[in-house]
């Protein structure tokens, strides 16, 4: 007997029920008679069920014109009743006959009437098999017994099907009859197969052409139309109806995976601040929001008096600190019988080994091995535990023994106690599963806490000059300024007095750091020719001694700058004294400390303080951070024969964090938390993570990135605390690549609320930005230099944060092309306009009479608002105040995150993701930046249309009253002058019930036909004649 198999995967996005932002969703599949239903996930909206149910299927050529219906309740347990969450109606025909031809599917989940509210989608593969099904899961629910004339068929029925209902190319069926899947299935008998041979020459045979759904090895992108298969019917088939309201969906990547779950996944953790016992417990106050994990913690300090053990009396000791099969050693120092370590050691009290811990002395010998000097041994069942915030415990000296356990020469002084994460010796300490890496590598994996330097926008008016001396001349000179500061660099204009007292007025402003260590260079440059430049003075300026500006009304004094020659720039400080005369230059020199310097894009900036700490408002919070851990990690190091080496970096404000680099792990767990100041709701929080390459001996590596995500505070809820996974996603020139989840615990405190509520009625920046704005152009290169600087400086940081981390953090990127991110924002935009497109259906709705019973209660608001006009504006505030309290039930109960779909980044053109992985300049051949710029031009030749379309018309708007028309104008002042004696005379309540009256009008007295007004405005002049 034959099978239909339906595997339910999973729910995505589906709509809250329970009044309390979820659902318990169960799915129920209905197919000729048959009904079965899946488990219910208990509060999802993004339940994943990954479950069979399997149908008998009795006749198989009735399956094309069979319905399955898929329906997603959700379970109300107190009352047995369960509400509607949609449905999906498959048909028959567009069902797999084996299941290497089913693919998954997502299937819009649809309404069930008018008044329903639904959204979200499923994803299903169902596919059809011949004889047993093998399945771990119960068998279906049995069917009613059939009727007498289905007794008489035969199995080779179904393929009999196969042979009527196969689709197969054009260029194989279209000049012959051959199948070629006539040898597929074997079951039956040679007489069977006689008769239906016999059977088949006496059917009249029609052939349909239909569109086809696509093979199964394609690649993403969108190709070429396929010339339709063709479909072969018999004639007492081809006539049938086929069920009504059928879905027909098809697999959009054929020979693809489904795509991953990319939401987020709402977690119950056992860290203190949900189980409630904060405050209660002193080891829960510090690290409330992430799990406690306790160490062993070894802090040798330093040894004395340890005796010699080289025929030259001199010692070159280190400690080796054993725990099981975990061995940290210290450095050595060279010829020391009183050395110095301060190294801390911490070991996992999951992974211990062992209950004793052994220190052991030892000599370091090159050619030997080396020389053992003495030992000792704890047993950590009793050692002590420091509970923060105690002080740390104090260090004891420890006589030596040998390996007998007799005391002998030396003494070593010691820490030993068990503690946790919070624990002050925790981000330096040497960890036992870092026990491979050599010390010049071990800083790359420690956790640290780093802060980017205080910029400031250096702003400098180049006035003029005095007293210039030209190379040449013979000719006119062309005088321009060029400033440098580090590795910034910006020049003005040639000025246009080709003398020797140019003048520019032209304002240039670079990014200056603290502690304002660098010069300023300004130099003079002419032109001579085409890339020749002669400088013909140059100064220093400290940049400590710039003043600061404060005040955008406070005026900058010129000053007047001594230009040394060229000639005398390297001499000595004497011989310039001697000099007498030199060339000035006029300039205005400032700090502008009330600005902030842009170093990330407004869009998810996470600081928008001035930089001035006298302009800064007060902290109105604190936003609580806690990394907890991740899972699903892909491996990032196959080639090496490791998995990944993990770890996070969180950035807000001017504070980033690092987190403790987990070795060869795909399951880490960080457990860190760390806290900011919040003075901005408006802002967001950004935590990456990263596969740490700098563990070896290369220099040139680059770490590698594994996912990013975004947390917006004024999406969080106060005093509420957010645990999720998030999904890790990164868009790779292959296409989007789920690495993973990250699991995170956000919590915002506000701690004062009416400063926090101000907030929301202030400018986004600082007064100086809307005073004195800066231009868009000269915005985005400032913020890459701002960028440069906050990597150079925390690369110098030890462990350093490689610029890649900063880059990616800061996404530098973000402004360049990308044809991808156009058509998110277009989809971002027509989803904006599909609300207003929306009203103007239901308004022409009305106008048509479709629901007769709404248009006449419109009719009767229209009359009484306009009866009672000091009633509108109430009522549209009223309105907006119910449908506001109304949509607080389905507000958004968990944090944004990374949304692939609106990223367009699921269904992606490689060649678009190529051209955004590009270098700019490019790097790619010719042919594919000439294939390139022709989509470029076609795109922005559409663009170009729609922008002259309002262009013309507003034109025509303005040619009513141009007399560029003078027919069109006299008519328009005619009427113009008739409807204003109209109105004079008649009361505006008459005209507004008369118009609405007239605009409402039922369908029966309309014109399908454009109105006069319409028509009189498309025949007025425009301007796109005068176009060449």
């Amino acid at each position: 007997m034959a099978k239909l198999v339906v595997q339910v995967i999973d729910a995505a996005d589906l709509m809250p029920k329970d009044g309390q932002g979820s659902a318990s969703a169960f799915v129920e599949v209905n197919f000729d008679g048959q009904r079965q239903r899946t488990q219910t996930k208990i509060r999802d909206l993004n339940p994943a069920w990954n479950e069979t149910l399997v149908f008998n299927v009795e006749d198989p050529r009735n399956l094309p014109f069979s319905t399955i219906e898929v329906t997603v309740y959700n379970d109300r347990n107190p009352n047995h009743q369960k509400n509607f969450l949609g449905r999906v109606r498959i048909s028959g025909d567009s069902v797999p006959l084996s299941e290497t031809e089913g693919f998954v599917q997502r299937y819009p989940l649809d309404k069930r009437g008018l008044f329903s509210n639904i959204r979200g989608d499923i994803a299903l593969k169902i596919y059809a098999v011949h004889g047993q099904f093998s399945s771990n899961l119960p068998p279906p629910a049995q069917p009613p017994p059939p009727q007498q004339h289905h007794h008489a068929r035969h199995e080779d029925d179904w393929n009999d099907h196969f042979k009527s209902t196969k689709q197969v190319p054009v260029e194989a069926e279209i000049n012959n009859n051959h199948f070629p899947f006539d040898n597929e299935y074997k079951e039956y008998d040679d007489s069977d197969a006689k008769k239906k041979k016999n059977k088949e020459k006496q059917k009249e045979v029609r052939t349909f052409f239909s569109v086809g759904t696509g093979g199964h090895g394609g690649a993403p992108p969108p190709a070429p139309a396929a010339p339709p298969p063709v479909t072969v019917e018999s004639k007492s088939n081809f006539m049938r109806a086929g069920p009504p309201n059928m879905m027909h969906m098809h697999q959009q990547f054929p020979g693809q995976k489904p795509p991953p779950n990319f939401g987020l996944v709402e977690t119950r953790p056992p860290v203190a601040a949900r189980m409630g016992y904060r405050g209660a417990d002193k080891t829960a106050t510090t690290y409330d929001l992430v799990e406690q994990m306790h160490f062993l913690y070894v802090n040798v300090v330093k040894a004395r008096d340890l005796p010699s053990m080289d025929v030259t009396g001199s010692l070159d000791p280190y400690v080796e600190v054993k725990l099981g099969n975990y061995k940290g050693v210290t450095k050595h120092h060279e010829k020391n019988h009183h050395p110095v370590w301060n190294q801390v050691f911490a070991f996992s009290k999951e992974r211990l080994q062992s209950t004793i811990l052994e220190l052991v002395v030892k000599d370091k010998d090159l050619i030997t091995k080396d020389d053992f000097v003495g030992k000792i041994r704890f047993d950590i069942v009793d050692l002590p535990t420091r509970v923060p915030p105690d002080s740390p415990l104090a260090p004891q000296w420890y006589r030596l023994e040998d390996k007998n356990g007799v005391k002998v020469r030396g003494e070593i002084m010691l820490a030993v106690w068990m503690g946790t994460q919070a624990d002050e010796a925790f981000p330096g300490a040497w960890h036992s599963d870092a026990h491979g890496i050599s010390h010049h590598n071990l800083a790359n994996t420690r956790s640290n806490v780093y802060f980017s330097p205080k910029l400031f926008y250096l702003r400098i008016h180049v006035i003029d000059a005095q007293d210039l001396i030209p190379v040449d001349r013979s000719r006119h000179p062309e005088f321009y300024v060029k400033i440098n500061l580090g590795s910034q660099m910006r020049t003005t204009r040639i000025s246009q007095l080709r003398s020797s007292n140019p003048s520019w007025h032209e304002e240039l402003m670079l990014v200056a750091s603290e502690p304002f260590d660098e010069f300023l260079i300004i130099s003079v440059e002419d032109r001579i020719g085409p890339g020749k430049d002669v400088c013909v003075g140059r100064t220093n300026v400290p940049v400590r001694r710039i003043p600061q500006r404060i005040d955008y009304r406070k005026a900058l004094e010129p000053v007047w700058i001594d230009l040394g020659r060229p000639t005398h720039w390297d001499d000595d400080s004497e011989k310039k004294k001697e000099v007498k005369f030199s060339s000035k230059i006029q300039l205005k020199l400032c700090l502008d400390a009330g600005y902030h310097v842009l170093d990330e894009s407004t869009h998810f900036s996470s600081d928008l303080q001035p930089s001035s700490k006298f302009l800064r408002k007060q902290s109105i919070g604190i936003l609580e951070l806690g990394i907890l851990s991740a899972q699903n990690l892909l491996p990032m190091k196959i080639r090496e024969g490791r998995t990944t080496d993990a770890y996070c970096v969180a950035k807000y404000g001017n504070k980033w964090v690092r987190t403790r680099t987990l070795l060869n792990t795909l399951m880490p767990r960080w457990n860190e938390q760390y806290t900011w100041e919040v003075y901005d709701p408006c802002t967001v929080i950004t935590v990456a993570v990263f596969d740490n390459c700098h563990i070896s001996d290369k220099e040139e590596s680059r770490d590698q990135r594994i996912g990013k995500v975004r947390i917006r505070l004024s999406t969080l809820e106060t005093d509420r605390i957010y645990t999720h996974y998030y999904p890790l996603l990164v868009l790779t020139p292959n296409g989007l690549k789920k690495n993973g989840e990250l699991h995170l615990a956000v919590r915002f405190t506000c701690m004062a609320w009416v400063n926090m509520v101000t907030q929301y009625g202030r400018p986004l920046l600082p007064k100086m930005h809307y005073v004195q704005p800066i231009s868009v152009k000269h915005i985005d290169w400032l913020r890459h230099q701002a960028m440069m600087i906050v990597a150079i400086r925390l690369a110098r940081a030890e462990p350093p944060l490689k610029r890649e981390n900063v880059e990616y953090m800061l996404d530098v990127d973000y402004h360049m092309w990308s044809l991808r991110r156009s058509k998110a924002n277009f989809n971002r935009i027509m989803s904006l306009l599909s609300g207003v497109t929306a009203v103007f259906r239901w308004l022409d709705g009305i106008c048509q009479w479709r629901n007769p019973l709404t248009t006449i209660l419109v009719h009767i608001l229209f009359v009484i608002l306009v009866c009672y006009p000091e009633l509108i504006l109430p009522t549209v505030f009223l309105y907006l105040f119910v449908i506001g309290l109304w949509n607080y039930r389905f507000r958004p109960r968990n944090p944004p995150h990374m949304d692939a779909r609106i990223s367009h980044a699921e269904v992606v053109h490689p060649d678009e993701l190529d051209e955004e992985f590009d270098t700019f300049p490019t790097s790619r051949p010719n042919d594919i930046v000439r294939m390139r710029y022709d989509r470029m031009r076609s795109v922005a030749g559409r663009v170009q249309t729609v922008i002259g379309d309002m262009a013309t018309q507003g034109e025509r708007a303005m040619a009513l009253l141009s007399w560029r028309d003078s027919r069109a104008t006299a008519i328009f002042i005619i009427i113009a002058l008739v409807w204003a004696v109209f109105l004079y005379v008649t009361p505006f309540q008459v005209v507004a019930v008369l118009f609405g009256l007239y605009w409402l009008r039922h369908p029966r007295f309309r014109n399908r036909m454009p109105s006069v007004p319409f028509n009189f405005f498309r025949r007025l002049p425009s301007k796109s004649d005068l176009l060449l």
